[in-house]
């Protein structure tokens, strides 16, 4: 934990003092008991972006292929994240996240289930749906704004914008593959409204 809030106050002071940030909608993150942070993703920057813009902890459910770099394993090892492996529902990852969020912790999942292309959103998967349904937890939409700009000319240090959206509630229940599909729509049109909002 004394590690975590470490890298917590130095990503915080590199994003306030490099990049400007500006964080809205902090009123909408519950207080207590468990939640599903939900970002549109277009960089690497996003998961540290969240541990710091967020007063609890957060547990990001990240692809286990950025755990073979050393130095990258131990910041987001440190930083709270789990593995996920990409292109089959790893029973494993869901049963984690679905542990934190019962026992009241916040996770974070991107809903795309990898980085956007060109800020183009693309569909939710259903996974996120699931884990939200299992936890009986809200999902948390926010937006990520300018940190897929970093180091490009001729702003190298564009200002990042952190915007979390009002709780979405999941039906409970076993959803239908067309009901699945409704909610993830509406989670993704949620966070393309953050995105827009002035």
């Amino acid at each position: 934990m004394a590690v975590y809030n470490v890298l917590r106050f130095l990503f915080h002071l590199l994003f306030l003092t490099v990049f400007r940030w500006k964080v809205e909608g902090e009123e909408n993150i519950p207080t207590h008991g468990g939640a599903i942070i939900a970002p549109n993703h277009i960089s690497l920057w996003d998961p540290p972006l969240m541990g710091a813009a967020l007063s609890r902890r957060i547990h990001f459910m990240a692809k286990e292929e950025l755990f073979s770099y050393p130095v990258f394993s131990w910041i987001i090892t440190r930083l709270k994240a789990f593995p996920v492996k990409r292109g089959a529902a790893d029973r494993n990852a869901i049963r984690t996240a679905v542990t934190l969020l019962e026992q009241g912790e916040l996770v974070g999942l991107f809903p795309e289930g990898t980085r956007g292309k060109k800020g183009v959103l693309g569909p939710a998967e259903p996974g996120v749906l699931m884990i939200a349904v299992k936890a009986n937890v809200p999902i948390i939409p926010v937006a990520i704004i300018g940190t897929d700009k970093v180091g490009r000319f001729p702003i190298l240090f564009p200002r990042f914008i952190v915007r979390f959206g009002k709780p979405l509630r999941v039906p409970p229940g076993k959803l239908s593959r067309e009901e699945t599909e409704v909610q993830g729509r509406r989670v993704m049109a949620e966070i393309a409204a953050l995105l827009v909002r002035q």
